[in-house]
Order: structure tokens, then sequence, then C-alpha cells
């Protein structure tokens, strides 16, 4: 259940709608509430100063209705700028970073004040009366929409500015970076340094998995598609607990699930004895049309990928953007290298193994950040030299062997694709030089913690 409420607070925070409508529902509070101050003064004298009354019947109508007139105004230019920076996201950077401008909380924070400020003047013009027996002026709201309304132009300001920055492309990058970094420290907590805890058992899963589990094993079928977007893994480790299953992972977040797909195998098999634990497993799964951010460390990674390929595509042929991606992903590699990875298993209260998961690991992080990059910049120089510089910074982090394979499996295919790629031979020749970099790196970090 808890997994499920931060994923659907987390489907609020990327929505446009939520803050602007929970602003207009405060909105509304607000002018009733002043509106009875209002009541209550002109009742009881209540705060009865002279200077409080700016005007009359006629002049505070005047005023709530140019307010609200030109928030309507704001509100539509507000809706033209981002609509334009949508699309140039859109176009330049990716679909999936729209997201990003979706959560972006200055700009909901923009559109909620000349909303909120335009139903706030509505119901207060309503109140207005010039009945000469119950003659009712609300002095104290008039005031606060003239405030209100000086804080829009304020607003109005900040947002031009603001969307002028967001649509920079070094802004877009920094920001994901940004977010990435957020990403390793909430799913990664723990660094190797500070627990000394040793690389994973899932070496020996082999021991592990009872005789013939593959084919006894019964698979259970996914009962929706879409991305996985995040497990509830207390909850299934008190089901397998309970039941005495072994559950084996197939998927693991961020991938697309097809219906009637195997989500899970579940030994024994004559445990599996009913649709209804089938549709409890299924219920520890939450799907999605896209994928979250939530549990999916490399949601991030594929969105400073996607920036880097599209700049190396020949319509926009922006290296330095891709360069400026690839520093950012050395940078999060480099922390990653050092970071503790979930455990591919989970065990219950009496450390039985319950769960095998579909673990990440670092070989397979290292993978997604620079396949696709390798792959469209092959024929870019800059591009690929800053990658074998990166994969050579990043060895020194690392903490264990297999990190260090995945890295020179990288540079191995960055030089021998660069034979091809590059046409020129002082640019093959410096990428090699790089290349041999990596391979002095690797003995001498090697050798140092061989020593260790």
């Amino acid at each position: 259940m808890k997994t499920k409420i931060a994923n659907f607070f987390e489907k609020l925070r990327s929505s446009y709608w939520f803050l602007p409508s929970v602003m207009s529902i405060l909105a509304v509070v607000l002018a009733i509430a002043l509106i009875a101050v209002d009541i209550f003064k002109d009742q009881y004298g209540f705060l009865n100063i002279p200077w409080f009354k700016l005007t009359g019947a006629a002049g505070a109508r005047a005023i709530l209705s140019t307010v609200a007139s030109s928030m309507i105004t704001v509100t539509g230019i507000v809706f033209s700028l981002t609509i334009v920076a949508l699309s140039l996201a859109s176009q330049q950077f990716g679909p999936r970073l729209l997201q990003n401008f979706m959560r972006d909380r200055g700009n909901q924070f923009v559109l909620g004040t000349v909303t909120s400020t335009f139903l706030y003047c509505l119901l207060v013009l309503g109140t207005i009366s010039e009945d000469p027996i119950f003659p009712f002026v609300p002095h104290f709201s008039t005031l606060l929409a003239l405030l209100l309304a000086v804080l829009c132009v304020g607003v109005l300001i900040y947002f031009i500015h603001h969307i002028a920055e967001s649509i920079q492309v070094t802004n877009i990058i920094t920001a994901v970076s940004r977010d990435l970094d957020a990403a390793i420290k909430r799913l990664l907590p723990e660094k190797v340094s500070e627990t000394g805890r040793e690389l994973d058992d899932k070496y020996l899963l082999a021991e592990i998995l009872p005789e013939r589990f593959d084919d006894l094993a019964r698979p259970i079928p996914a009962l929706s598609s879409g991305f996985l977007q995040a497990i509830e893994f207390s909850g299934l480790l008190d089901l397998a607990e309970k039941k005495e299953l072994l559950i084996r992972m197939k998927h693991r977040i961020g991938h697309f699930v097809v219906t009637g797909e195997p989500l899970v195998e579940i030994w024994p098999e004559e445990s599996v004895d009913s649709e209804a634990l089938e549709k409890t497993i299924n219920g520890y799964f939450i799907f999605g049309h896209k994928r979250s951010q939530e549990q999916d460390m490399e949601f991030f990674i594929n969105e400073l990928v996607e920036i880097a390929a599209r700049a190396l595509s020949p319509g926009v042929n922006d290296p330095f953007t891709a360069i400026s991606c690839i520093n950012h992903l050395g940078n999060a590699l480099c922390d990653l290298a050092q970071r503790v990875f979930p455990p591919v298993i989970k065990k219950d209260s009496k450390n039985r193994v319950r769960i095998i998961i579909y673990p990440n690991t670092f070989e397979q992080i290292v993978g997604v950040a620079f396949n696709h990059i390798r792959q469209y910049g092959r024929s870019h120089a800059a591009v690929t030299i800053r990658l074998l510089e990166n994969i050579r910074m990043i060895i020194p982090c690392t903490c264990y062997p297999e990190q260090r394979k995945a890295l020179l499996s990288q540079a191995s295919i960055i030089e021998r694709e660069s034979r091809v790629g590059l046409s020129d031979e002082a640019d093959r020749r410096d990428v090699y030089e790089r290349y041999q970099e990596i391979i002095q790196e690797m003995e001498k970090c090697s050798g140092v913690i061989g020593r260790a």
C-alpha cells in the first residue's frame, strides 16, 4: 500500500493540473473567509479603519472586474508560452522530456496564481451590493485583490524569464542530471566504503534455486500490460512467507510487460491453487502507460542518452550537446560504481530466500549509458574521444573487477568501431591513444586493489 500511495502522489506531482487546482480551492476558501470578515466588520464595526475603504461599490466592482479580465488574458499568455516551450522541447530534445516540464513547480505555480486570482475576484465581485437598504462593499477583499494583481505582475515577469531558461539545453541537461543524482542517492543509499559489503550473491543463484526449478516452477501471467513502474516488495514478501513460496521475478522496473506474459515464476507449482493468488500477486505490481522515476533509475539515464542521440542526428548535428550529456553520465557512473546495489534475493523473517529479483547491475547500466551514444557517435571524433575519456575517469572509482571489465568492454568496442567510423587517420590515432590510457589505468587500478 505504501508503494501504491507513493506512486499515486508521484503521478499527482507530475501532473500539470494538481497544484493549480489546489491553489484554486484555496482561493475559494480565502474569498469566503475575507467576505465573512467584511460582513463582520460592517455589522460590528470591527477594524473600521477609514483608509481601508478604498472606494464605493462602483469603484470596487470596476477594480475587481479589471483584475479578473486581466488574469484571463494573462492565463492565455501563460498557456501559449507553455505550449510553445513544450513543442520546442518535444522536437529538439525528445517527447519523454515533456514530463520534466509538466512537473516543473515554477510553471505550475504561475498558472495556479493567475487562475486563482481570477476565481477569487469573480467570487468577491458577486457579493457587491448597491441596494440602499443592505449595501455591501467588501473593502478587505478588494484590497487583497489589488495585492494579488501586483503579485501576478511579478509572477508573469518571473514566468517569462523561467520559461526562457528552461528550454536552454544546458539547463535541461543539468536538471536531468540533478534528478539522476537524487535518484541514485534515494535508491542506492549505501556506499561500498561505508558498509564493506562484498558483491551480491547473484553468482550463487544456482545453489539457491531448488532442483529443477526451471522445469517445475509455475509462471504467473501478467493480467495487464504497460510499463512496470513499481513493485510492492514488502507485501509480496509477506505473501511468499505465508504461502511458503519461492518467487522469481521475470522483469525489472521499467520493462514493458504484455498481458499474458510471465510476470513471475512460483515454486512449488502445487502452491498455486487458484486464480485468486494470481490476482493477489499481480496486485503488488504497478503498471502505467509510461515509465516512472519512482523506482526506475534508468529513467533519467535514458533521458540523457536521448538528448545526446538527438544531438548527434544528421538533422541537428550538435556534438557539443552530446559531449555535455556524456560528462553528466560519467559523473553519475562514478557515483554508481561506489554504491551498493540491492541484493538479488529477499529473505523472510526466518532468513529463508523468498524472492529472487531481476536486478539492476552496474554492468547493465554502463551498457544503457554508452551503447546508443557509441552507435550514433561513431563518426564524430570528439564524441568518441570524450566517451573514452569518461571511461578512464570512471575506472579509479570502481570497486570490483566486474565493473572494470564492463568498462573495458565498452572501451574496446568504441576503439574498434572508430576504425570504421572515422575517416581521418589522425582522429583514429587520437582514439587509440585514449584507449591505451584506459588500458594503463586499468592495470594501475588492478594493481592497487590487488596489493590492498
